[in-house]
């Protein structure tokens, strides 16, 4: 089936009442035929609901219909969009190992791989997502993953996904990709030869900002890369929390059935089936929004780099943009809604923010309302001066979410903010 198509069936088949919309099955747990099939379904002998915090009916579709527009081997949906990057990188790395992160992630991104997880035990490595040279010198045998942003927020840069590819391969290590900016529609990461991919939920998958949740998928065959890597031994040994599960020789996904069976079952950042049902709902528009995401983007974009107040606009549709041949190598259907513009000073950056009427001063991106939002005060507060520099938010950046809006009212908003 085409993408538009998947978007609104897969996943899918009626149950016994026939109904065309995707229940809510609104349950905590499920009743068993007897006490073998509960024993069989533990043993994963049978496939099968269990407990909600684990799966659910809701959740299930819209895990299937995420995996089919990926291209992936297998999905397992999050409570958030931040449980679900805290969960990749805690599938394979423990105390002692390292990940290999861009400098220019979600400001979220940057504080829980920076910070929090130094709790743990587990180091961060930055690279220059626009200089991917300089991974090969941050692996060592202790490396467990490279995380990056397709489109990154809130600087809007274009990753090189074949360098950074070919760089993972020669080491043998997974590759975990923030897809939310593109979405599926415009990126498909795991076509391109990435391992996972990773999104917010909560932004153009809902697209009204209604629900919060994220989304992991593996690419088919990531198996093979896990398979006797000792980077990854612990999926290739007894899992003694399981019965001596090894993941590896399971037919099954074994990325995300191991974010299943451990970290679902022992940290519970699980969605809701209501919320899993508001995501379907989502879906099923997904194609048709982004395409207006991205052609009002640029019509704004292209207004703000004319304007003599602005510094630069950095938006990959715009043919002046450095980032440009890459966009149009692997965004073939648009460059999404989001952009950022730099005007004279972190001041004058929040007296435009303040004063624009439809653009609404918030933090969330992918909304079907449009957004503006003065990262360096509120996403990236709690980065210091030097991480701001690191990941291109300078004072004067202002981020937009286009909306869906008529683009010519956008426009005069932003015009009459910047008098």
């Amino acid at each position: 089936m085409n993408e538009q198509t998947l978007a609104i069936h897969a996943g899918y088949e009626k149950d016994a009442q026939g109904t065309m919309a995707v229940p809510i099955y609104q349950s905590t747990a499920y009743e068993f035929r007897n006490t073998e099939h509960a024993a069989n379904l533990f043993a994963l002998k049978e496939l099968g609901n269990i407990y909600t915090r684990l799966m659910n009916p809701t959740t299930d579709v819209f895990e299937k219909r995420f995996n089919a527009l990926e291209h992936g081997g297998g999905a397992v949906g999050t409570a958030s969009g931040m449980s679900a990057i805290f969960y990749a990188i805690a599938n394979v790395a423990e105390a002692g190992d390292n990940i290999i992160v861009a400098s220019q992630v979600y400001g979220g991104t940057t504080t829980l791989t920076g910070h929090t997880l130094k709790r743990f035990g587990i180091e961060t490595r930055y690279f220059n997502v626009n200089n991917p040279s300089q991974i090969e010198a941050l692996i060592d045998e202790k490396s467990k993953i490279i995380l990056f942003e397709s489109i990154t927020n809130p600087s809007i840069d274009v990753a090189d996904f074949d360098a950074i590819v070919a760089i993972a391969q020669k080491h043998n290590i997974m590759t975990c990709v923030d897809n939310t900016v593109a979405t599926p529609i415009l990126c498909k990461p795991l076509t391109i030869g990435c391992d996972v991919v990773v999104h917010s939920a909560s932004k153009y998958t809902t697209g009204q900002g209604l629900a919060i949740g994220g989304m992991i998928v593996e690419r088919e065959g990531l198996v093979d890369l896990i398979k006797d890597n000792p980077r990854y031994a612990h999926f290739n040994e007894p899992d003694a929390s399981y019965h001596g599960l090894v993941y590896s020789d399971l037919p099954l996904p074994a990325f995300t059935l191991r974010v299943r069976l451990a970290l679902l079952r022992d940290l519970g950042a699980a969605p809701s089936p209501f919320n899993s049902w508001l995501y379907i709902q989502g879906l099923e528009t997904l194609p048709l929004r982004m395409r207006q995401h991205s052609n009002s983007a640029l019509e704004v974009a292209q207004y703000l780099e004319s304007h003599p107040k602005v510094k630069s606009v950095n938006y990959p549709g715009l043919a002046s943009n450095a980032n440009h041949a890459l966009a149009n190598k692997y965004f073939a259907k648009g460059s999404s809604g989001l952009l950022s513009f730099e005007v004279e000073s972190k001041d004058v950056a929040q007296a435009i923010a303040d004063k624009t009427e439809i653009f609404k001063v918030v933090v969330n991106i992918g909304d079907s309302k449009s957004i503006i939002t003065h990262p360096a005060s509120t996403t990236h507060q709690q980065l210091s001066a030097q991480e701001l520099i690191d990941c291109g938010i300078p004072g004067g950046l202002i981020r937009l979410s286009v909306g869906l809006e008529d683009s010519a009212d956008l426009i005069a908003d932003l015009e009459k903010a910047l008098s």
